[in-house]
């Protein structure tokens, strides 16, 4: 493997004196390993694809990323995804998954860790470590190494790049050819960088900026002043600058790997009853508590697994409101065999934590403001019962309706996808929101002065005033529901708002409706949510 060696210019200063920005006191060379493609690379290794076939990952209906293959066809990123197969019919296409790049880029980190115990990962593709030049005898023998690493596991395309700062290095690998690295001399960086078009610089709205000023290189851009630079630009402006410079400073300091963290307990011979099987495990969760405390974690999620001697395997997550204690793990592990009991001897129990926070985050409050425990024991153990889905607790979401802004999450659970509260939601009935909301709406008949039924028109108008609300609960609604018929059988409208008209899921004929909703004050002084849809008016829910 070869090595590309850029020295500086002739005519530099042999003093230094031109260094002043790129020198920086004997600090450790930086050097940044770049796998180009690498969703592509990913995409590829999941799918049992060859290096050479075409494959294009796709996000938001654009080309995010595609591989060398389809370059030569004419792909390129951010071509739609309808032009891309236009221009290879043989290309594959996939959707973008940021986790899959993670989860693939692993192996890569942990290659790079035989080789030194300092890599910083920048994002999936990108990497960089301080040069262990002194123990392979040079810096590029120690690119050479880094290489011969990630060949073996997988990785042919890597390209390395040597320099005094992370950008200049970067820079310098992106110009290797695979497998090889660019090597920038000591105090080199300003000068490597000049020829260099501002466009490397990761900042859209300030490169269109420096082009419309005239400034074409990073060379350009350096020799402005560093005042005029910040009172210009800003301080992103001058943080570009300092990158034009070669004066990042950054250091290439090393991750923290994962941490092995299962606790595990083994009982020979097997155990059948629970008593004995909780009691024996309490020691263990003691000590799985405290090797998380002594991290300065806590675990907010677990997963028990239990084994039998014949290979039976029960497993279930546990969530905790706050964090979970070894009493805690010793009541999840009997819930779980309670519930779902083992048909064998038990053998083996493992405590997997699934989801660790900072003991900081979950400290005690100064006036009591932690959960009460024998509340949340409780549940927990109303949990262990019934089962984990089916103790809820309602958190707010966006939506329309007042049944779509309800978002129930398992006790314990932290709240999965929810759809954004703060967003416009064009058709929602403005505030205050209802009170109780009726599992399933009641029916119900307005009507007018006249005593005739009030219809909405196809402009959404109302045809008469509402001045009655008569409300009949079936007989087979929902307990939940008959809440709904505890007034008088007919309302009389006392003031009316409305209608807020919505047409959903226009798009899908087979889900798309259109309806309409209506706040009305009864003479009483209570107060509904009413909507009507395809002429049958319904009681929604109910403003306390």
């Amino acid at each position: 493997m070869s090595a590309l060696l850029v020295p500086d210019r002739a005519g530099a200063d042999p003093t230094g004196a031109d260094r002043t920005d790129e020198d920086r006191g004997g600090a450790p060379r930086v050097m940044v390993v770049w796998c180009p493609d690498w969703p592509v690379v990913a995409a590829a290794a999941e799918l049992g694809l060859a290096v050479t076939d075409p494959v294009a990952v796709i996000e938001g209906g654009e080309v995010f990323a595609c591989s060398e293959e389809a370059r030569r066809d004419g792909v390129r990123r951010g071509m739609r995804r309808r032009d891309a197969t236009a221009r290879c019919p043989e290309l594959v296409l996939t959707d973008h998954s940021p986790e899959r790049d993670v989860r693939a880029f692993e192996a890569v980190l942990s290659a790079i860790e035989h080789v030194s115990a300092t890599v910083t990962p920048i994002r999936p593709g990108l990497c960089a470590l301080a040069v262990p030049r002194r123990f392979y005898g040079g810096e590029t023998e120690a690119a050479a190494v880094v290489a011969e690493h990630l060949v073996a596991t997988g990785v042919w395309d890597c390209r390395t790049g040597i320099a005094d700062g992370m950008f200049t290095a970067e820079q310098a690998a992106k110009q290797a050819a695979p497998q090889d690295s660019v090597v920038v001399e000591v105090g080199g960086s300003r000068r490597f960088l000049s020829r260099l078009p501002v466009a490397v610089l990761d900042d859209l709205e300030q490169v269109s900026l420096f082009r419309r000023l005239g400034l074409r290189t990073l060379g350009d851009l350096a020799a402005l002043p560093v005042r005029d630079v910040a009172t210009r630009f800003g301080a992103s402006g001058a943080w570009l600058h300092r990158l034009a410079r070669g004066a990042d400073a950054r250091p290439a300091v090393a991750r923290r790997p994962p941490r092995e963290l299962d606790a595990q307990v083994t009982f020979s011979p097997g155990l059948e009853t629970i008593e004995p099987i909780a009691f024996s495990t309490r020691r263990t969760a003691e000590a799985f508590v405290a090797e998380l405390s002594r991290h300065g974690l806590v675990c907010g999620e677990v997963r028990i697994e239990v084994s039998g001697e014949r290979g039976w395997l029960g497993s279930r997550v546990w969530a905790h409101p706050r964090w979970f204690s070894a009493a805690d793990l010793v009541d999840r592990l009997y819930w779980q065999l309670q519930g779902d009991p083992a048909p064998e001897p038990v053998e083996t129990v493992r405590l997997i934590p699934e989801a660790v926070e900072s003991l900081a985050d979950h400290g005690e409050g100064l006036w009591g403001t932690a959960p009460d425990e024998r509340i949340v024991r409780g549940v927990a153990r109303l949990q262990g019962m019934l089962g984990p889905e089916q103790v809820l607790v309602p958190s707010l979401q966006g939506g329309r309706s007042p049944r779509d802004r309800q978002a129930l999450t398992p006790w314990g659970e932290r709240a999965g996808d929810r759809r954004p509260a703060g967003l416009p939601w064009p058709g929602s009935i403005p505030p205050p929101a209802p009170a109780r909301v009726l599992a399933q709406p009641v029916p119900a008949t307005v009507l007018s002065a006249e005593g005739m039924p009030v219809r909405l028109t196809g402009r959404g108008a109302v045809s008469a005033e509402p001045v009655r609300v008569r409300v009949r609960p079936s007989s087979d609604q929902p307990a939940g529901a008959r809440w709904a018929a505890d007034w008088s059988a007919d309302l009389v409208v006392d003031a009316w708002a409305g209608p807020w008209p919505i047409d959903e899921l226009w798009w899908d004929p087979e889900v798309a409706r259109a309806v309409a909703r209506f706040q009305v004050v009864a003479v009483d002084g209570s107060a509904w949510l009413l909507m009507v849809e395809g002429g049958q008016w319904w009681v929604e829910a109910r403003y306390e």
